[in-house]
């Protein structure tokens, strides 16, 4: 009787066990067929990528609100063509103008378009210019010359025939000259006026038939020119976004790149912070870091004020320049102000520029927020960024070497020189001492008061970082939304969001590009700062959507115009390079103290160009009326605040692809 008793218990358990095994089958299926994305990658396989949705473009529906176009500016359209008398450059002109080119990626992309405006003025022949961050020296591929490196030449030759003569050097009888130095060359500032070059220059020009410019600020002539010049301008905008083109393998890549975020079907924002060194010394906010990073930015504006490069103050409130707008809109203020737009936490955000200081620390915030946010490293396998670079000549593997040991009793006195300085701490004696430590910023911030001159290393990375600027030039230009950090500065020097807002505002007007006031955002912020992530206050909230929502608009448009056009041109390039169809809304004119069109001024854009829109917008039409019905309810429910969910299906496996870490965590980063 005991073992018949035994012998059902067993009989009992395993059929709970299978029924148990059975259900976890059953609901596993059901998780598996409800989740929005398909286990296999239709795309990049060897990356991993996870971005397929298996209910194709059904499920794949846009928030308007969020992703749409902005309706006031459809009727604005990109027409750069010469508008008037525009004769063809002769051969038998004024002579050649050579140029060296200083700076970064947004220097060197605007300084080439005033080099091209200026020899058109001067009516001369452009060699192809010099960028000193990629020349031979600073260890790049031998395939490469410095042009080339970045740009394609035959496309940037082709393209400006009708414009301007370009040629790839000077003849041999001018380059003599140019080796003995017997050429006269010029440092043009960007405020320069066209005045300048007809009265100063062209003179010289004529006489010696040659002339060199060294360009450092980012330009070599004033962004607004008079009504009369405006065909200048519009060569500006030919060169900016037609002529400039990059090498074939960087066009593809970055094509590619747009192509891999929008994979599963929906939209992606791009997002430049605009944390850079130079920026952030520049404007005074180093408070807005801690420890090293505060005394790096310090160091670095020390440096400004001594070449006259900045004439202000070493030690100013960092809280009160951010109140002014003067600082960049730190990543964790990025997060909130997106999900008070309406954005999903599974949005998917690239985040662009080859530098953001303080590294991906700084990014933290910004993840927490949004699970989806990426960068050109996690959407680009190693190899393919590594066929972009070139074969290089390999560089010492350890260049490492550890600074000569020290006496107790000098060790004494450099701590007594220091003085109440705040410096990092030594690491415990128990712990060993890892080699980043020592090498790089991290190294000579706490052995030295003076930093050392770039290595070979870094020499080649600053070249590295033109290509990792132009991949992040193309995504953020392509993106569906754009956000930057920072723009408008005010330095007089170009920045990357600037630039690309302008290339969208050209390209299509109506894309979302967010022109945001920081001074307004700053406000905002500190209304909420004891309870940044956890307030509930509605007002605020409302204030937010409805600034972001005007940036958008004519209003934040008008407000470019004041602030970034008189800077750099090319960051808003309206009304000379663009055209408006007539449509029943008729845009408000409105005009500056001086007398330009801030908004309103274009000329009516030709007929070819209105039909062809027209058949674009009755196509578009036809497809929007199938989507309305699915997008109806994500439409009304926009705006309205997300509960986050820790359901992870909507997350892309961009976030998943494996990154190569050292064993400790490189302070670099």
């Amino acid at each position: 009787m005991k073992m018949a008793f035994k012998s059902k218990i067993k009989w009992i358990a395993l059929f709970v066990l299978i029924l148990s095994m059975v259900s976890l089958v059953i609901h596993l299926s059901i998780t598996k067929l409800s989740g929005p994305y398909s286990l296999q990658s239709t795309l990049m396989p060897a990356i991993g990528f996870n971005l397929t949705p298996i209910f194709g473009g059904d499920r794949a529906v846009r928030n308007k609100r969020s992703w749409g176009h902005v309706k006031s500016l459809k009727s604005l359209q990109p027409y750069a063509n010469p508008r008037s008398s525009y004769p063809v450059p002769n051969e038998k002109n004024n002579g050649y103008i050579y140029a060296k080119i200083f700076g970064g990626f947004e220097k060197i992309r605007s300084s080439i378009c005033d080099l091209v405006t200026i020899s058109r003025l001067l009516n001369a022949t452009l060699v192809i210019p010099e960028i000193q961050e990629s020349l031979q020296s600073k260890g790049i591929s031998y395939k490469f010359k410095s042009f080339s490196y970045l740009y394609d030449e035959e496309q940037f030759i082709a393209s400006l025939k009708n414009d301007v003569i370009v040629v790839n050097s000077l003849p041999e009888n001018l380059k003599a000259g140019r080796r003995r130095n017997e050429i006269h060359t010029y440092k043009p500032k960007s405020s320069a006026s066209p005045s300048f070059y007809v009265k100063e220059i062209l003179p010289e020009l004529k006489k010696s038939k040659v002339i060199g410019l060294v360009l450092h600020d980012g330009g070599c002539l004033q962004s607004i020119l008079p009504p009369s010049m405006s065909e200048f301008q519009r060569l500006r905008c030919r060169v900016a976004f037609h002529a400039l083109k990059f090498r074939p393998k960087i066009q593809v890549l970055g094509q590619l790149m747009v192509q891999r975020l929008r994979a599963s079907g929906q939209p992606f924002l791009a997002f430049h912070p605009g944390l850079v060194r130079n920026t952030l010394a520049y404007h005074g906010c180093a408070e807005l870091y801690q420890d090293v990073h505060t005394e790096l930015i310090q160091y670095r504006r020390a440096q400004m004020i001594k070449q006259g490069i900045l004439n202000d103050e070493l030690s100013v409130d960092s809280h009160v320049r951010r109140s002014n707008g003067s600082c960049p809109l730190m990543p964790e203020e990025i997060g909130l102000l997106l999900k008070e737009m309406g954005y999903s936490t599974e949005t998917m955000i690239y985040v662009a520029g080859s530098e953001t200081f303080g590294g991906q620390r700084i990014l933290i915030p910004l993840r927490a927020n949004f699970s989806n946010t990426v960068d050109r490293t996690q959407v680009c396998t190693k190899q393919e960024l590594s066929d972009l670079v070139g074969p290089e000549t390999p560089l010492p593997l350890n260049p490492f070497q550890p600074p000569p040991t020290k006496s107790e009793e000098q060790l004494k006195e450099e701590w007594n020189r220091a003085g109440p300085r705040p410096r990092p701490l030594p690491p415990p004696p128990d712990r060993p001492i890892y080699q980043h430590e020592k090498e790089g910023w991290y190294g000579w911030i706490t052995e030295s008061d003076t930093e050392p001159d770039p290595s070979s290393v870094d020499l080649r990375n600053q070249a590295h970082r033109l290509i990792w600027d132009a991949l992040d030039y193309i995504v953020s230009v392509e993106a569906d939304a754009f956000f930057p950090g920072f723009h408008n500065d005010g330095s007089g020097w170009p920045d990357f969001s600037s630039l690309v807002m302008g290339h969208r505002l050209y390209e299509s007007a109506s894309s979302k590009t967010y022109r945001p006031d920081r001074r307004v955002l700053a406000e905002l912020f500190n209304i909420i700062h004891d309870n940044l992530y956890h307030h509930n206050n509605r007002t605020w909230k409302h204030v937010v959507r409805e600034h972001l929502n005007k940036s958008l608009s004519e209003d934040g448009l008008i407000r470019q115009s004041l602030l970034s056009k008189p800077t750099t041109f090319l960051s808003h390039p309206l009304p000379e390079c663009s055209c408006r169809i007539p449509s029943a809304e008729v845009p408000k004119q409105v005009k500056g103290n001086d007398g330009r069109f801030l908004y309103g001024g274009e000329d009516e854009c030709p007929r070819w160009m209105q039909l062809s829109q027209e058949d674009t917008r009755s196509e578009s039409a036809v497809v929007e009326e199938g989507s309305d019905d699915n997008s109806e309810s994500e439409y009304e429910n926009d705006g309205v605040e997300q509960q986050e969910s820790d359901d992870s299906r909507g997350r892309s496996s961009l976030t998943q692809i494996p990154m190569d870490q050292d064993d400790e965590w490189d302070p670099n980063d």
